[in-house]
């Protein structure tokens, strides 16, 4: 009878187990193809045959698990074994997902821009309300869709017709504004960095009654070219805005990085903001400093770049570079070789290999002044910290801050590069190990102002006429690491 009794007691535990382990199989079954899909899809673990590595373990762990629990054997080990593998399968799910809400977080804004549209009057005017105007002044000539997305808008929310007098620019409008000639002007936000330039104390003096938010599409949000493929150009543009990464805005550092995966060779050519360059797209072809292509969009900086050198560029890179530098204190800082001594502030920078923070990179990449090449200079310096932090994040050591890295890449970096590219550039680097043959080059020219700017014609602005030598060389070069010379 005690026996008997025993019996009973191992069947139910052996049916409990069963039960238990039917249940966590099932589980595992669901995470396990969740996990085989996104290695597949993403193409994932792709180095040292890994990823097959990988899915045969995933499916050993499943067929070893439904074989013992088919033939009631090993019970406690089963449950033991998927156990661990739940769990080992839901970190490894979760990296999975941290990769691809990276991809998904600096892909989020890739295919549309913002910029904003105001009716501004000078700070002490009376005016606090578009219904006590009639007019207001505007450069229809060169801006005419926006204005007229801004009037349409204040038509039908606010049932006021405003009448537009033209100007010729938006410095124009706002010198009449501050003269004393018109009560109001519209004002499109890509431009206010030139009023900047011309005014430093210009916000103080105008208030804003009126402001319209408007988003551009852009063009180049998918990029042109196959994920897999060994060679592709990434336009690199530096923004120095507080605002959101999606913000149109001039683009003060204009780099393209030629990739060469097969030869591990990366060429950054530098544009200078100020070169005299034809602007693409909203520039009409009209020739203008490069920095003014932003204006219109990253599309149209592209397009310019692409037409300048003759190349097609694959994908674009927009940083954010007050909150992109942070991440040089999450990479442990970086080294550059400074060739020209110079000081800002307290800090000097000597000639030599120097350790920069974040906060010493920020100056080190702004400065241009001390600078005996002026923006030439600059444009050597950006290139260097560039080609720092791209060897910091391709050294294994950059995993040891993983989560950091990603959290700040996502807040100051926005790409149209898809995240099977990025797996790719991931994978080939874990493949092969070693680091990249970072060169730069930078385009040069000559000082000049007085040339039409299309963008701001009333202001006399400083401008590099390029050397024609200098641009060849530049498109020598690039071809040269495309077809891996």
């Amino acid at each position: 009878m005690v026996m008997s009794h025993k019996r009973r007691i191992s069947s139910k535990n052996t049916k409990r187990f069963r039960i238990l382990n039917s249940a966590l199989l099932g589980v595992y079954a669901l995470l396990a193809a969740l996990l085989i899909f996104t290695i597949i899809r993403y193409n994932l673990l792709a180095f040292r045959y890994l990823n097959i590595v990988a899915i045969f373990f995933i499916l050993l762990v499943a067929v070893a698990s439904a074989f013992l629990i088919f033939k009631n054997k090993a019970r406690v080990t089963t449950s033991i074994i998927l156990v661990l593998a739940l769990f080992a399968g839901s970190i490894s799910m979760y990296a999975f997902k941290e990769v691809m809400d990276l991809s998904s977080g600096l892909n989020s804004t890739s295919n549309y821009s913002e910029y904003e549209m105001s009716i501004a009057v000078l700070a002490d005017s009376e005016i606090t309300d578009v219904k006590d105007l009639t007019n207001v002044l505007a450069p229809t000539g060169t801006d005419a869709d926006n204005i007229n997305a801004l009037t349409q808008n204040v038509a039908q929310l606010k049932k006021v017709d405003l009448t537009v007098d033209t100007a010729t620019s938006y410095l124009a409008a706002y010198r009449s504004l501050t003269n004393g000639e018109a009560k109001a002007i519209v004002l499109n936000s890509v431009f206010e960095d030139t009023l900047r330039s011309e005014d430093p104390d210009y916000a103080s003096k105008i208030k804003k009654i009126y402001s319209y938010k408007l988003t551009k599409k852009i063009e180049t949000a998918i990029g042109k070219q196959d994920p897999n493929a060994d060679v592709f150009n990434i336009y690199v543009s530096g923004i120095d805005t507080y605002g959101p990464i999606s913000s149109v805005s001039r683009s003060d550092v204009n780099i393209i990085m030629t990739v060469n995966r097969k030869t591990k060779k990366v060429l950054l050519t530098t544009t200078p903001r100020d070169a005299y360059v034809p602007i693409a797209d909203g520039g009409l072809n009209q020739s203008d400093k490069l920095t003014h292509a932003g204006i219109y969009g990253v599309d149209a900086s592209v397009h310019t770049l692409e037409n300048l050198y003759g190349i097609d560029i694959n994908y674009y890179v927009r940083l954010n570079f007050t909150s992109f530098l942070k991440l040089i204190d999450l990479l442990g800082g970086i080294d550059v070789y400074n060739d020209q001594e110079f000081t800002v502030g307290n800090t000097n920078y000597p000639i030599g290999t120097i350790s920069l923070n974040s906060e010493q990179a920020l100056t080190f990449v702004r400065e241009r002044y001390s600078l005996s090449g002026g923006d030439n200079d600059r444009g050597k310096n950006q290139e260097k910290v560039i080609a720092a932090i791209i060897q910091k994040l391709t050294s294994t050591d950059a995993l040891r801050n993983y989560n950091g890295i990603i959290s700040g890449l996502q807040d100051s970096v926005q790409t149209n590069m898809s995240l099977e590219t990025m797996v790719n550039l991931v994978n080939t680097q874990l493949e092969s190990g070693g680091s990249y043959n970072v060169v730069s080059q930078a385009l040069t020219g000559n000082g000049t102002t007085g040339l039409p700017s299309h963008a701001m014609p009333d202001a006399s602005l400083y401008m590099m006429e390029i050397d024609q030598n200098s641009l060849n060389a530049a498109k020598a070069a690039i071809q040269d690491t495309m077809e891996g010379k």
